[in-house]
């Protein structure tokens, strides 16, 4: 009986949520092209689900995106436009996936190598694009692994960049973030988190893990969404932690042409001149 009041229930939550679905498509209106091509009905609950069902708050939060996508062109953003910034691995999709098979993003903030915030931030973007082209099929979220070795105030990002990325990411890619591990911070950075906390909603916050190895509790939680045979012993695993920036950037080369193909548009106009291969070798 419990069986099939559940089944009975969950049908039932289906339907109304294929109604907001619905729903929101109508209030949308009609739309052609990328942005067609970018509000799936996983999009649509996606923003659903982070406005709380609400639909003329998803609406205006999808709107909102969706001129921000026909500006930016996160979709059109080329490895080589951002590879000077990942030179030195600060942030690449690992090459593992989580429990429950997602894309894993690993962040080193102390190998910061760059001041341009723009240019740090379309870094940024262009690896979170990345990271859902290479989800699984059904699977719609990320997890973030952010190792803190190196990190010091002088290698921090500014708190205006740290705002814009924490803004692009809560509000163009609502519901993509599974979990973000925040892996044995040193003690001076609870003061910038203390200001960046407040610009996380309250979503977006209950996403964040400080993970400590000397507490118990924080390491069970983190084994219970990653394989220790697959995690780096950065982040107090067996697996060993070797960023090679020539070998991501072939794979991000390739990764290049899926995009292209995904969005239906030429790549050829976006290959880097011969003269930048030299900067991919080390």
């Amino acid at each position: 009986m419990f069986r099939r009041k559940h089944s009975h229930n969950h049908q039932e939550n289906d339907s109304s949520q294929d109604a907001k679905v619905n729903e929101l498509r109508t209030a949308i209106g009609p739309i052609s092209g990328r942005s067609l091509q970018y509000c799936t009905d996983a999009c649509l609950r996606r923003y659903l689900e982070a406005r709380n069902w609400n639909v003329d708050k998803s609406k205006k939060m999808l709107e909102e995106t969706l001129k921000w996508r026909s500006n930016y062109k996160p979709e059109e953003i080329r490895w080589h436009e951002v590879a000077n910034e990942g030179e030195t691995g600060k942030v690449y999709r690992a090459n593992f996936h989580d429990r429950q098979g997602r894309t894993v993003l690993i962040l080193r903030p102390g190998m910061q190598n760059t001041s341009s915030q723009d240019s740090q931030i379309r870094h940024l973007v262009y690896l979170i694009e990345n990271a859902i082209l290479n989800l699984p099929e059904g699977q719609e979220q990320m997890s973030w692994l952010i190792d803190f070795t190196g990190w010091s105030l002088n290698t921090n990002v500014p708190i205006k960049t740290a705002r814009d990325s924490a803004n692009i990411l809560q509000n163009h890619y609502p519901e993509r973030l599974a979990v973000a591990f925040l892996y044995n911070p040193p003690r001076i950075f609870e003061a910038f988190w203390k200001v960046v906390k407040y610009f996380l909603d309250p979503k977006t916050f209950q996403k964040v893990k400080f993970v400590y190895p000397k507490n118990k509790d924080s390491v069970e939680l983190m084994s219970s969404y990653f394989d220790v045979e697959n995690l780096p012993t950065e982040f107090g695993g067996k697996a060993k932690l070797q960023y090679d920036h020539e070998e991501f950037s072939r794979l991000m080369a390739q990764d290049d042409v899926k995009a292209a193909r995904v969005w239906g548009f030429d790549n050829k106009l976006h290959h880097p001149p011969q003269s930048s291969f030299p900067l991919l070798v080390f």
